[in-house]
C-alpha cells in the first residue's frame, strides 16, 4: 500500500523509497542537446537504481512536474547575457504556483555560455532565491567554444546529483 513515496510490501520487510529527479533544460542547438543528454545519461547511470528521471524542455514543463520532483536540474543556454527565453517562460509559469509548495527543493544548474555565463546564472539564481530552493552544488558553466570535456562535466553533474538524491543526502 503506498504511503507517501514509500512502498511497503505485505510482509513489511522490504521498503523502497524511489526518489524523483526532474531535468528542465533548454536545448536549441546540437551542442546544447548534447549537454542535456550527458546530464541525463549521468543521472541514469546503471549504479543508480532508486531514482525516477523525467527530462523536459522548459516550454513543456509545468508546476505539476516541479511538485513531483525531489530535486531539479536546470539547464539553459546563455542568450544575450541572460537565461534563455524558454527558461524564463518556465519560471514565469511555475513561480507563483510553486512559491509556497516547493520551498527547500534541491536544485543544480548547468549553463552553456558563449560569454562568461554570469548573466544567465545571476538571472536564474534571483528567481530561485525567491522560490527558496537550495543549491546542492555550484553552477556548472560550460563557457566558450564547445569542448568534449563539457560532456564529461555534465555527465558527472547528473550522476552526482542522482546518486546523492538516491542516498538521501538531500
Amino acid at each position: 500500500m503506498p504511503v507517501g513515496r514509500y512502498y511497503f510490501t505485505v510482509d513489511a520487510v522490504r521498503i523502497s523509497s524511489m526518489r524523483n529527479l526532474l531535468i528542465v533544460s533548454h536545448s536549441p542547438s546540437v551542442n546544447a542537446q548534447a549537454l542535456t543528454d550527458a546530464v541525463s545519461r549521468g543521472a541514469s547511470h546503471t549504479d543508480i537504481d532508486n531514482v525516477d528521471l523525467r527530462v523536459l524542455p522548459p516550454l513543456q514543463a509545468r508546476e505539476e512536474d516541479v511538485y513531483w520532483a525531489d530535486c531539479i536540474i536546470l539547464g539553459t543556454t546563455e542568450n544575450f547575457g541572460y537565461m534563455s527565453g524558454a527558461m524564463k517562460d518556465f519560471f514565469d509559469r511555475v513561480y507563483y504556483p510553486c512559491l509556497e509548495k516547493t520551498q527547500g527543493l534541491s536544485y543544480a544548474l548547468f549553463i552553456k555560455a558563449g560569454l562568461d555565463g554570469e548573466g544567465a546564472k545571476t538571472s536564474m539564481e534571483r528567481i530561485i532565491t525567491g522560490l527558496k530552493w537550495k543549491a546542492v552544488q555550484a553552477p556548472l558553466i560550460c563557457q566558450g567554444e564547445f569542448k568534449e570535456d563539457f560532456l564529461t562535466q555534465c555527465e558527472e553533474l547528473g550522476m552526482t546529483v542522482a546518486a546523492a538524491l538516491e542516498s538521501g543526502i538531500f
